[in-house]
C-alpha cells in the first residue's frame, strides 16, 4: 500500500475517537436503557478516517446508506423473523435501496445483519433501531470525521475537482486535448462494467500526474532556473496604476511581479485586474489591484511540473522564487514551450538519410 507509516498511525487515531466520540454522544442520548454502539460502526470508522476519499465514504454515503440499511433490516426481521433467509434477503434488499438512493455504504450490509440476527435488544427497538443508535452513531462519527481530517488537511467531504476551460468556451483545456481524454476514460471504464471505489476525476488526475512523470523520464530534468527569463520588469507596491499602464503597455506584458525593496514578491498585477479596476484613481497604489494569491515555483523545481499549470488557461507566468521568497526570475508559457521543443528535437534521432552518410 501506498501509504506512509504516519499516514496509517493518523488513521488509527481518527479511529479511536471517532468511536470513542460515537459512543458516548449514544450513551448520553440512551443512557443505560440501549446500545450505545452497534459492530458495523467500526468498519464505518475504517472508511472515513483510512479512505476519506472514497466515494463510499461520504457524508451522504455513511449516513443515508447506514439508515436505510437499518429500516430495510428492521422490516425484514418483522415479516421474515429472525432467519438465515431473512438476513440474506435484507441484505439483498438493503444494497439495492443504497444503489437506488446513491449512498452505497459496505458497512450498510452489516447494519441489516445486525438488524436481523442482533438478538432480542435489537429485536425490541423496532424501527428505532435506525435512528437510535445507528443514525446516531453515524452522526457522532460524521462530526469527528469532518473535524479531524480537516485539521490534518485531508479534504473531507472530499470534492473531487476537474479543470474546466477558464474561456467558458466547448474547447477541452489545452493540456488534455493531446493524450486521453475525459470521453476515453469513460468508455473505457463502461467497457469494464464494474465499481471502483474511486471519483472518476480523482483518476483522471493520477492518470495526468503518470503521465507528467513519464515524460520527465524520458526527456530527462530541465530545471525552471534553466529555462526562466531573468531580467524581469517589476514594479514597486507604490507605483501608480497610471505609471503601471504605461510600463505594461510599452513593453507589451500582461502580467508584472510587484516587489518590496528586498525583491521578496508581494504579489502579481494582472492587465485584466488594471482594466477591471477601472473605477480606481490613476494614482491610486497597484498594491490596491496586485493579486497576492501567486503560484510560485523554486529554481531547482523541474520544469515539467509547471506544464498543468501553465496549459490550465489561468496562469501565463510563475514567479521563481528562492527560499526567502526573493523574485528569481520568471518562466511564462513561452519558456516552457521553447524548452520541451528543444528538448524533443535532442532527443530526436537522425534522419536515415543522415545516419548513412
Amino acid at each position: 500500500m501506498a501509504v506512509s507509516h504516519g499516514e496509517q498511525l493518523l488513521s488509527s487515531l481518527g479511529v479511536l475517537l471517532g468511536l470513542l466520540f460515537s459512543g458516548w454522544v449514544a450513551r448520553q442520548a440512551l443512557g443505560d436503557a440501549g446500545l450505545w454502539l452497534v459492530a458495523p460502526m467500526g468498519a464505518c470508522a475504517v472508511l472515513l478516517f483510512a479512505v476519506p476519499s472514497s466515494p463510499l465514504a461520504q457524508p451522504w454515503s455513511v449516513l443515508g446508506g447506514n439508515l436505510v440499511t437499518a429500516l430495510v433490516g428492521v422490516a425484514c426481521a418483522h415479516w421474515l423473523g429472525h432467519s438465515l433467509l431473512a438476513a440474506g434477503v435484507a441484505v439483498a434488499i438493503a444494497l439495492v435501496a443504497m444503489f437506488v438512493s446513491r449512498c452505497l455504504h459496505p458497512p450498510g450490509g452489516a447494519v441489516a445483519l445486525t438488524a436481523v440476527l442482533g438478538g432480542e435488544e435489537v429485536a425490541q427497538l423496532g424501527y428505532s433501531f435506525a435512528f437510535y443508535p445507528v443514525a446516531l452513531n453515524s452522526l457522532g462519527l460524521l462530526v469527528i470525521a469532518l473535524v479531524f481530517n480537516n485539521a490534518f488537511r485531508r479534504r473531507y467531504p472530499h470534492r473531487a475537482t476537474q479543470a474546466a476551460n477558464p474561456h467558458k468556451t466547448r474547447d477541452l483545456p489545452p493540456r488534455d486535448r493531446l493524450g486521453f481524454t475525459v470521453a476515453d476514460l469513460d468508455e473505457v471504464l463502461a467497457e469494464r462494467d464494474e465499481l471502483l471505489d474511486i471519483a472518476r476525476e480523482d483518476l483522471v488526475q493520477i492518470l495526468r500526474q503518470t503521465e507528467e512523470r513519464a515524460y520527465r523520464r524520458r526527456f530527462g530534468e530541465v530545471r525552471c532556473a534553466d529555462i526562466m527569463s531573468r531580467d524581469v520588469l517589476c514594479l514597486a507596491p507604490d507605483t501608480s496604476r497610471a505609471e503601471a499602464w504605461t510600463k505594461m503597455q510599452e513593453h507589451r506584458l500582461t502580467a508584472m511581479p510587484v516587489l518590496n525593496p528586498r525583491r521578496q514578491l508581494l504579489g502579481m498585477l494582472y492587465l485584466h485586474d488594471l482594466l477591471q479596476g477601472g473605477d480606481a484613481a490613476d494614482d491610486a497604489p497597484v498594491r490596491a489591484l496586485m493579486r497576492t494569491q501567486v503560484p510560485s515555483c523554486g529554481p531547482d523545481w523541474p520544469s515539467i511540473q509547471l506544464v498543468q499549470r501553465l496549459a490550465s488557461g489561468e496562469v501565463h507566468k510563475v514567479p521563481v522564487l528562492d527560499e526567502d521568497g526573493v523574485l528569481l526570475g520568471i518562466v511564462t508559457q513561452t519558456d516552457l514551450v521553447t524548452a520541451l521543443y528543444r528538448r524533443a528535437l535532442e532527443r530526436e534521432p537522425a534522419p536515415a538519410a543522415d545516419r548513412a552518410d
